[in-house]
């Protein structure tokens, strides 16, 4: 008798060992509030003014539903995966935010993994990019999707990759770089002597031989990208680049394309893009960050050309620099404010180029760790851009402006 309970006490005493090895969180976010704007726009002598105002979701952050898992292999060793699909709040059907071109369910993260301690990570699967993932601790705005930040959200306009006002309020974002991909592997290193590498590799190739109109050939989308991160006391610092192609089978290599490549908002890499695209998209992203114990303040600069591969002539180029600071004025109320400037410019179709400015202002006020309150105003503005050069006799200088705002409320499980 003393033996079996002996034995059922071990034996309970090793399940329980191993389920504290293996844990699986459930976590996400629910953002709702008011959101409005005003935009100006003027195309030659036509003027278009619009105004919004109504219950939005997703001002501060992205609603989200996710699961996070982890289990420990021993020696050092764990296992780990994600999922996280985007949450709709205002919504009746679940679609895909807008920016992904994922699936409507799957549309942000999934991915699985093995670590090791003292050397780094590597997942596979649906991925943040290596930007993304540092662009929101070197911006003061902290990746919310209201216009104004020049590095996450450059919001307005009709030309560009920039999105209008109608239909969004303006809430556009990613348009300055590759959010996420698909088909990716990463690897995380540990930090060494304050330095962490980054890198990432994206593959989903296919060459086929075919006949009739549509000539074989190659369907691939590929990329790869690198990242370094320093950080001493109270400094971070990162450099990171990355570069993604499109080629599909329908335009013979070595020939140009008809139309533009793929603008900014057309083209995100792991996606089914229109048959024969060829596109090259290199960005580059260099920011720090330092923290002053009253305030932290933020610097960042990005460039992204997105190119026909058959021909580097034709292109879209955007580039910007924002500088930004965020308080905490109080246990329960911190304040940020950025601004910033760049340009955008498209050669050899439509759209030649055009300066960007932008602004955010925005505070929190936290009821708990969990639930937070917030007001954000966002402005941008776009210079004259000649909206043509195709048809010299229907060309026309196109402008914009536009405020944006949200107040609502945020809570995190």
């Amino acid at each position: 008798m003393k033996k079996s309970l002996l034995a059922l006490a071990a034996m309970g005493a090793f399940a329980g060992a191993a389920q504290a090895q293996s844990s699986v969180t459930v976590y996400g976010i629910i953002d709702m509030g008011m959101a409005g704007g005003n935009s100006r726009t003027a195309n030659g002598t036509d003027v278009t003014k619009q105004t919004a105002l109504g219950v939005q979701q997703s001002a501060q952050s992205t609603s989200r539903l996710g699961f996070r898992g982890t289990e420990d292999l021993g020696g050092g060793m764990r296992a780990f995966f994600t999922f996280e699909t985007t949450l709709r709040p205002n919504n009746t059907t679940a679609t895909a935010a807008e920016g992904d071109q994922l699936s409507s369910f799957n549309n942000r993260q999934a991915f699985v993994g093995i670590a090791q301690k003292g050397i780094g990570q590597v997942a596979l699967g649906t991925q943040q990019t290596i930007i993304h993932n540092v662009v929101g601790r070197t911006t003061a705005g902290q990746q919310n999707n209201l216009v104004g930040d020049v590095i996450y959200s450059i919001g307005g306009g009709t030309g560009g990759g920039l999105a209008a006002l109608a239909g969004s309020y303006g809430m556009v974002n990613g348009q300055s770089y590759a959010v996420r991909v698909n088909n990716a592997i990463t690897f995380a290193s540990d930090t060494f002597a304050g330095f962490q590498g980054n890198a990432m590799l994206v593959l989903s190739n296919n060459n086929s031989t075919q006949t009739g109109a549509n000539a074989g050939g190659e369907s691939n989308t590929s990329g790869y990208g690198l990242g370094v991160n320093y950080t001493w006391k109270k400094l971070f610092l990162t450099a990171n680049y990355q570069s993604f192609t499109n080629a599909l089978n329908t335009v013979t290599p070595g020939t140009s394309p008809t139309t533009a490549p793929s603008t900014f908002t057309q083209f995100s890499p792991g996606q089914a893009a229109t048959r024969g695209t060829n596109v090259n998209d290199n960005t580059v992203y260099v920011a720090g960050s330092y923290d002053f114990g009253i305030l932290q303040a933020f610097v960042g600069y990005i460039n992204r050309k997105v190119n026909a591969e058959n021909n580097n002539l034709y292109f879209n180029r955007y580039t910007a620099q924002q500088i930004g600071v965020r308080s905490n004025l109080t246990p329960t109320v911190n304040v940020f404010a950025s601004v910033g400037n760049g340009s955008w410019e498209q050669t050899g179709y439509d759209l030649p180029s055009a300066k960007i400015n932008g602004y955010q202002l925005g505070s929190n006020y936290m009821l708990s760790k969990r639930t937070n309150l917030y007001a954000i105003f966002g402005n941008a503005s776009q210079s004259n851009a000649l909206n043509s050069t195709i048809n010299p006799a229907t060309a026309r200088n196109t402008s914009y402006n536009i405020n944006n705002y949200a107040v609502g409320v945020r809570h995190t499980f």
